[in-house]
């Protein structure tokens, strides 16, 4: 630990897990800056505001009569994925012991987890650490599961978030930001999440569209086309997610100093540049000043930068969004070239724009803006001259997605076997809709009066007199009008 004029420095064991108690003092908290402690619960809560975020904006790109299924999907990875981190996700995770693969049980519901110094940063404690680190965890499966719109049931979903946040989120981020894991000790640099939440969750989420398959009407060369329900929806959500990744990137600093706000300016920069850059790649094709456009770029940027914030330069975080808002732009049509219906693009922008972080961080990480924080030394990328670098994180992506695509359809097939947890709704139901049939709840209350009553826009006073009386009644149903 860092010299502090503040604080005393730890004591107590280190090398296995332990509560804090082996210090021998009364105030555990003497240990830690206030400041320190302040900057990462906001932080962790910046973070949680991201998954609704995620919510409102896949429920806005999808059609109205799976918009709040998709919202519902995202509030319960949060309290499903929240119950797997207390369980033994952390331990499995961020455990002072393991193997270079995954972590151990030491800390199994949350024993022996409160004042030991983390294994992320000895600036922070277990207990503070598993909360923030906790966030990473619920958003990552709600970003995968959007691929479920239109067509999927909601309780094979609850199961696939448990099972998944498992088996394919915790092993990836033990290895990835774990002192013992096999990525951090090769050298790779992932400061926020690259790897662990966006080339995982897409690749996850096109295994989902691959094993779940095409939706009712889609077709090869056209895709299923609509045009996204709600863009207000879009634009709260592309608002939460901006904010909130001011904590999610800042945040990863684990501490409150210089390499955190330098995290959060290049953050804010990528974003920007990454949100014009798509705009202007929509207006040379339809001159039109796309919101939607707008929205995808700056998460793109927001995405690429992720894994090299508090890595790289203002100067390289315009790079960031550019390089990442185009690439992610063009992924889009890999889904065409694949002849997957991955309806929301999660697959090109977390997947692809990850990589493309990951890759780029290879490039323009510099050992002086990661030295930011007092303590953090790295050979650096490319401009340090470390060439090996770009080979180290080709090694991680290559083995993320991988291992997310291949374990994710894993376990989706072997769920859509078990009786209870096929995958699907019928036909007939998702061509109702996903809300109707799974939440028997719709996101706007004039949805079932526009759908039942018809007959009485268009009929005569005669007509509509005994069928006003049961507008959205299940009578009324016999030929409602079809819903999109």
């Amino acid at each position: 630990m860092s010299a502090s004029l503040y604080v005393t420095p730890y004591n107590g064991t280190t090398d296995g897990a332990d509560a804090g108690y082996s210090t021998g003092v009364k105030d555990l908290n003497q240990f830690y800056e206030s400041g320190d402690f302040a900057w990462i619960i906001t932080s962790a809560a910046l973070v949680l505001l991201m998954v609704p975020g995620v919510g409102f904006f896949y429920s806005g790109l999808a059609r109205r009569k799976s918009a709040l299924s998709l919202i519902m999907l995202a509030m319960l990875s949060i309290a499903v994925v929240d119950f797997q981190w207390f369980f033994w996700g952390y331990s499995l995770t961020f455990s002072h012991t393991g193997s270079s693969f995954i972590g151990d049980l030491s800390n199994f519901g949350l024993m022996k987890t409160l004042a030991q110094p983390s294994v992320g940063s000895t600036k922070i404690p277990d207990i503070l650490f598993c909360l923030y680190q906790g966030m990473f965890a619920a958003i990552t499966p709600a970003l995968a599961i959007g691929a479920a719109v239109d067509r999927a049931r909601i309780l094979p979903c609850i199961v696939f978030m448990f099972v998944w946040a498992t088996i394919v989120y915790d092993p990836i981020a033990y290895w990835t930001w774990n002192p013992n894991g096999w990525s951090f000790v090769l050298g790779g640099l992932d400061f926020a999440g690259g790897t662990p939440v966006h080339i995982s969750s897409g690749a996850a989420a096109l295994a989902f569209s691959v094993m779940i398959g095409k939706r009712t009407g889609y077709a090869k060369s056209a895709g299923l086309p609509y045009r996204p329900h709600n863009v207000t929806h879009i634009v709260l959500g592309t608002v939460f997610l901006w904010v909130g990744w001011f904590g999610f990137n800042g945040g990863s600093a684990l501490a409150a100093n210089l390499r955190a706000v330098m995290a959060c300016i290049v953050t804010h920069l990528a974003a920007s540049v990454g949100g014009i850059t798509w705009t202007l790649l929509d207006y040379r094709l339809e001159k039109k000043w796309s919101v939607v456009g707008f929205c995808s770029g700056a998460i793109a940027g927001l995405v690429a930068i992720t894994p090299a914030a508090g890595f790289v330069t203002p100067w390289a975080a315009v790079v960031f969004g550019i390089v990442g808002s185009i690439g992610c732009n063009f992924a889009t049509k890999l889904k065409f070239i694949m002849g997957v219906d991955e309806a929301l693009d999660i697959f090109a922008v977390h997947g692809i724009g990850g990589i493309i972080g990951n890759l780029l961080t290879g490039i323009f990480a510099a050992d002086y803006i990661a030295a930011l924080d007092g303590f953090t030394s790295i050979p650096g990328g490319w401009i340090n001259h470390n060439y090996i670098q770009l080979a180290y994180q080709i090694a991680d992506c290559c083995a993320g997605f991988s291992y997310s695509f291949v374990l994710s359809c894993i376990i989706l097939f072997v769920m859509n076997l078990i009786p209870g947890l096929s995958l699907r709704v019928p036909v007939e139901k998702e061509e109702m809709g996903v809300d109707d049939d799974q939440l028997g709840e719709f996101a706007y209350d004039y949805v079932e009066l526009q759908r039942h009553t018809s007959d009485v826009l268009t009929g005569s006073p005669e007509m509509a007199g005994p069928a006003s009386g049961r507008a959205g009644s299940s009578k009324s149903s016999e030929g409602p009008e079809k819903m999109v």
